[in-house]
């Protein structure tokens, strides 16, 4: 590695960011920035600590894995809010720092005094970010959320899982860490802006409207068409053939995602040549609205073939295709090794950033910290 590149693995060194954070949206923001470089000082309640902490098994000595895969390379300080000499500290902290996340519920800072509004007076380069669970106005303003919540309310559900079947969530918390990337995404554009202006900016979303973003495609095809979507499995409602199919003895994602690809499909697998000179089943447009006649045509002939004569053959046909991997094969498989993204900490490895700046990939590389682990350090800073 060149001496330079252990500069950009920190391109946020020197950056100070106070997490009053807990769960999965605030706490996703700050590991961004902690294995971007910058210090993160994660506040804590004293009686409970981050939900997160008690989110398992499975545990890694006191606190569960959740806690440990969100939090690494920050520092925790406990803080009662109710506590005159804590709440100074806390805002000392504050005004001491570059930046603020924020994911409590609606109205709990307001209730101790803690005015966002008013400490960006006080710091005019200070950049809050807060993130909500239905945003700022309107009649679930006030409303507490959740993952799930957002998932449901945004529509994400309604197209998630087989139609005529029970609702299905996403299976992990892509509406939390979607916040926390846009939070991101926020404070750095804040930063830029402060670079060229000195003051700072109030950065805000929500999981709804993460939620909705995430949903861009299929509420603008409602917006045009009226259409109310359902779901499609593992399919996409845009794409034929674009779908995991049933192997022999396994699983295979097939994604023929235009109509040269569905031709070298039909060409490469054995009793589906007929398929591939129907006229029909020419052009995308035609084959989604032929789906329920062209998917079980299609599913019967990878039927007979086991997942990884067909992965040879569709590989062979330049056709985009992958088994369906269980997390442990995900863990082992010499792709996840060969991109690097593993990161080391604590003695254990972890899932990185899914970036790299000059080949080289950000990480702080620092364990997760137990309760209050900074309150000497930290506390003692601001008698």
């Amino acid at each position: 590695m060149r001496s330079n590149d252990l500069q950009r693995t920190a391109p946020l060194g020197g950056l100070t960011v106070l997490e009053l954070g807990h769960s999965v949206a605030a706490p996703y923001a700050g590991l961004i920035l902690a294995e971007l470089g910058a210090r993160v000082i994660k506040v804590e309640n004293p009686a409970t600590g981050d939900y997160a902490r008690g989110w398992g098994p499975p545990f890694l000595g006191d606190d569960a894995t959740v806690f440990h895969a969100l939090n690494r390379s920050k520092e925790s300080v406990t803080l009662d809010f109710s506590d005159p000499a804590q709440k100074a500290a806390l805002t000392r902290l504050i005004l001491d720092s570059d930046a603020v996340i924020q994911n409590l519920r609606p109205g709990l800072l307001e209730k101790f005094g803690i005015e966002a509004d008013a400490l960006r007076r006080e710091k005019p380069g200070l950049i809050w970010c807060d993130i909500g669970a239905f945003g700022k106005s309107g009649p679930l303003a006030s409303k507490p959320g959740y993952d799930p919540l957002a998932q449901a309310s945004s529509g994400i559900m309604s197209i998630t899982g087989e139609a005529d079947r029970a609702p299905v969530r996403v299976g992990v918390s892509l509406v939390d860490m979607g916040a926390g990337m846009w939070t991101v995404i926020g404070l750095l554009a804040a930063l830029c802006e402060r670079g060229a202006t000195g003051t700072g900016a109030r950065v805000s979303t929500s999981l709804f409207e993460t939620g909705l973003a995430w949903m861009t495609i299929p509420l603008a095809a409602h917006a045009v068409s009226g259409e109310v979507r359902k779901p499609q499995g593992s399919g996409l409602a845009e794409i034929v053939p674009y779908q995991a199919f049933e192997a022999s003895d396994g699983w295979v994602m097939i994604a023929a995602g235009n109509d040269k690809l569905f031709a070298r499909l039909c060409e490469a697998i054995p009793g589906l040549a007929e398929v591939g000179r129907d006229p029909r089943f020419a052009r995308n447009r035609e084959r989604v609205l032929l789906r329920d006649e062209l998917v079980p045509r299609i599913a019967a002939a990878i039927r007979a073939l086991s997942a990884s004569v067909l992965g040879a053959t569709l590989d062979a046909a330049q056709v985009p295709n992958c088994p369906l991997l269980r997390i442990d094969q995900v863990w082992a498989h010499p792709q996840t090794q060969a991109v690097g993204i593993l990161t080391e900490g604590a003695g254990h490895q972890w899932v990185g950033l899914p970036i790299t700046l000059d080949d080289a990939r950000p990480t702080a590389g620092g364990a997760a910290p137990a309760l209050g682990a900074h309150n000497a350090s930290l506390l003692q800073d601001h008698e």
